[in-house]
């Protein structure tokens, strides 16, 4: 008998659903769908990742997935081949064959008995990576995705290239893949648990190595960005992010290339919209069940008649590492994202920010430690990751400065900077900051970007620049939205390094500016909310024991005989036991990164994680470490993987490694 729509359902929860792929791996699936879905079948929701159900993502599974399988709609959380307890092993992210491997799943669950033929993908950050990646190769019955904190080009907007230049995040998540793939499965779901963990920790891949050996726009970067051809593109694209994560420019471009897609960005780090904070949060399953319900069940739920793009307009506040709330306002474009709306120009001068042009004469030549108050790239972890106040990385950068605003400035889109420059050395790079300057002085990041100079014309055929000749410049700002109020300035920082966002030029350089322009995308200044979400409901959360707290820890440190600098993060997830399966699971988290004010050759960074796993009287550990450092011509990384079982190395690996600098 077919259902009310959205009429609530009782659900079941399969915790191992096994689905075996065409070489004979093994996939093993979560599962939440309606009781009386083999008679009246439903739509599936897939969520295909690495990041483990069994423990890894549970906290937010709990609040999502059984939600909408109340509604009518099978849940479907997929550990990816070599991750949590499927078996076989991971060599990259986004390969062809995790693409093709998703395929295979999507079809087989179109064709069981409690599926309607209908499947919808919905993840954030990796899962809203491959949602797009798999929409692309659009297979038959997946009609709709939920993409949410992704991007559509991988050089270009993940975490290991930004313009050009090399991030710190490259070795910073490899670290943490190098850590979370060398977890074994859960052994109370698989008998042949300790062949599966050995098998994964000898095929584990250190992937800083293989991601720094594509240092240029190339073949691997293409494949699986969506750039490439936005029109392979058939289901159906809701896409949601946040102006606290450092995913922010994917939602605007998939509004504008793709037919029929929506946009949604809050103020919000690296998190789902019905739990994450800054605040304020939205009703995103309700949002997300209208997506489904029209383009899965075929109701009318007036998707279509939506703005195209809807943004939280964040009030400029003071600076702080970390927001608990953001007071602001909902705007919505009609049709199309922010491409449409006029700039105003500000002009960079001897003078300062002016609306006229004038000389400029001025030189930018930081110190290596420049960026100490840029924050983590994404910000996730829940810590004090966002920028801080700008005052002391503005002071060793040059900086231009507009007169007070005689009226409120709502900046909506990517601001577009251009510069007529000149460098001392072939290798060089720019970070530019839109800063928000309030009363006191205090300095508040608006927004930012960063550009490889080498890569000024071309990412994939990049060239140094010659010494001293002058090159016409233009980088694109990370998008905003964001209102500076009557009375205050705005300011355009302008530096030549910015450490630790990125890995520094192998030389100290001196650029001289000669000419330059900030173009400013302007909105009518909006007054009260002009599109209401409802409120953010969830199911039960996930039911633990806390055996230890969190715990997270960033700090800066100068030694005050060397003249070292040291930033020092440590992100204790804390201890906790699953109330339902026993499953215990902790883990830990160091980096250390260091530079000399005066030697960009001294930057090194390292890295430690150490997983936890207890089941019974089963106790597993790995111990994961990593280092960074480089010379005029090569990078120079180390790796090591030590597995325990009790107090016993059961297996340990040592990888060295050096790769080339290609126009880094």
């Amino acid at each position: 008998m077919t259902q009310t729509p959205n009429a609530l359902r009782a659900i079941t929860e399969e915790p191992d659903l096994g689905i075996t792929l065409s070489d004979g791996c093994r996939l093993s699936a979560r599962v939440w769908r309606p009781n009386d879905a083999d008679t009246d079948p439903v739509p599936v929701i897939l969520e295909y990742l690495p990041y483990r159900k069994r423990d890894g993502t549970c906290a937010r599974d709990a609040l999502t997935h059984p939600w909408f399988a109340e509604r009518g709609y099978a849940c479907v959380r997929v550990d990816m081949r070599g991750n949590g307890d499927s078996h076989g092993v991971m060599e990259d992210e986004y390969t062809p064959l995790e693409q093709a491997d998703c395929i295979e799943v999507i079809t087989w669950l179109a064709a069981q008995q409690w599926c309607n033929g209908n499947v919808g993908m919905m993840g954030i950050s990796w899962g809203g990576f491959n949602g797009l990646q798999v929409a692309a190769h659009a297979p038959e019955p997946l009609k709709a995705v939920i993409t949410l904190c992704s991007t559509v080009d991988r050089f270009a907007d993940d975490i290991h290239f930004k313009g050009g230049c090399l991030l710190n995040e490259n070795l910073g998540w490899g670290a943490t893949m190098w850590s979370y793939s060398s977890r074994a499965p859960d052994p109370a779901l698989r008998e042949d648990w300790r062949e599966m963990w050995l098998e994964r920790l000898a095929a584990e891949p250190f992937l800083p190595s293989l991601w720094l050996r594509h240092q240029r726009r190339d073949a691997y970067w293409k494949q699986g960005s969506v750039i490439e051809d936005y029109s392979a593109i058939k289901a159906r694209v809701l896409a949601i992010g946040g102006w606290g994560d450092a995913y922010k420019n994917a939602v605007p471009q998939l509004v504008e290339a793709l037919p029929g897609a929506k946009g949604i960005v809050g103020p919000w780090v690296h998190k789902y919209p019905h739990f994450a904070i800054p605040e304020p949060r939205i009703g995103f399953l309700q949002e997300a069940l209208r997506w489904w319900d029209r383009w899965l069940k075929g109701i009318d739920t007036g998707v279509e008649d939506d703005p195209d793009y809807r943004a939280y307009l964040m009030d400029g506040l003071r600076p702080a590492a970390w927001y608990l709330q953001r007071p602001g306002r909902w705007i919505a474009e009609p049709t199309g994202a922010t491409s449409h709306l006029q700039t105003k120009t500000l002009h960079l001068t001897n003078d300062g920010l002016r609306t006229t042009t004038g000389q400029l004469d001025r030189t930018v030549a930081s110190p290596a430690h420049c960026g100490a108050d840029a924050g983590e790239y994404c910000a996730i972890w829940l810590g004090p990751e966002l920028p801080g106040d700008q005052r002391s990385d503005d002071a060793l950068s040059t900086t231009f400065d507009s007169e007070p605003l005689s009226a409120d400035m709502d900046i909506v889109g990517a601001p577009r900077v251009t510069v007529q420059v000149a460098s001392d050395q072939p290798q060089a790079q720019m970070a530019v900051r839109l800063n928000h300057i309030h009363p006191d002085g205090a300095a508040t990041r608006i927004t930012y970007g960063v550009l490889n100079l080498s890569h000024r014309d071309s990412a994939e055929n990049p060239k140094p620049m010659a010494a001293g000749k002058v090159e016409n410049v233009t980088l694109d700002l990370d998008h905003i939205a964001y209102r500076v109020p009557a009375g205050h300035r705005l300011r355009v920082s302008i530096s030549d390094a910015y450490w630790p966002l990125i890995w520094p030029s192998p030389a100290p350089t001196t650029l001289t500016l000669s000419a330059g322009q900030i173009a400013l995308p302007q909105r009518p200044t909006s007054g009260s909310d002009e599109y209401a979400f409802p409120p953010p409901t969830a199911a039960d959360p996930w039911q633990i024991e806390t055996l230890r707290p969190q715990n997270h820890i960033r700090r800066r440190e100068t030694d005050m005989t060397t003249g070292e600098v040291l930033l020092v993060i440590e992100d204790d997830f804390g201890r906790v036991k699953d109330l339902d399966h026993g499953l215990i699971n902790g883990s830990i988290a160091r980096e250390r990164w260091t530079i000399h004010p005066d030697d960009p050759l001294s930057a090194r960074g390292t890295c430690h994680w150490t997983e936890e796993l207890q089941r019974g009287d089963i106790v597993l550990r790995t111990e994961t470490h990593c280092t960074m450092s480089s010379d005029a011509a090569d990078f120079h990384l180390t790796a090591r993987l030590e597995a325990y079982e009790g107090d016993t190395l059961v297996y340990h690996r040592d990888i060295t490694d050096s790769v080339k600098r290609d126009c880094m």
